[in-house]
């Protein structure tokens, strides 16, 4: 049992650093080349809010790596990063319904934000409940164990 969480703990961490590839890269990208990345005749006001919000989608990406060393404890951080994630997904997808459809790569975006940002949460929380049942075990067994002593005296 333990092999299978200790797996399912280093599954979910390399899907985190696989995963976090998304919003690094693209908020690299955002940052580097500005809306002229997806609209080449942005002005300098929209150029200049969207290579701030790409920061931010970057350092999501960033802060979501650094759950990786430990991410069984980190369950603060995940959710916090997710609820930010999962918002700005709602207002993408609010975006959508006001001025019609985007391209195939914002429903991609979409898709990361609003069905594998929570499903990583879910499983973040499975494997952080699995870390404390594992770490109270001994401590019942033993407990378990003294009180019986206790009844044989």
């Amino acid at each position: 049992m333990i092999q299978t969480r200790s797996l399912e703990r280093t599954l979910l961490q390399v899907t985190v650093a696989v995963v976090g590839l998304v919003p690094v890269s693209a908020g690299v990208a955002g940052a580097l080349w500005g809306p002229a990345m997806l609209n080449p005749g942005a002005g300098a006001d929209l150029d200049s809010h969207y290579r701030y919000l790409s920061g931010l989608l970057a350092a999501v990406g960033v802060l979501y790596w650094t759950t990786i060393p430990r991410i069984e404890v980190m369950s603060g951080r995940f959710s916090l990063l997710t609820l930010i994630v999962v918002t700005g997904g709602l207002c993408r997808a609010l975006g959508m319904l006001i001025a019609g459809p985007s391209s195939g790569w914002m429903l991609a975006a979409l898709g990361m934000e609003l069905l594998v940002t929570p499903a990583l949460y879910l499983w973040q929380g499975r494997v952080a409940r699995q870390a404390v049942l594992a770490a109270l075990t001994p401590r019942a067994a033993a407990e378990t164990g003294a009180a019986n002593a206790r009844n044989r005296a």
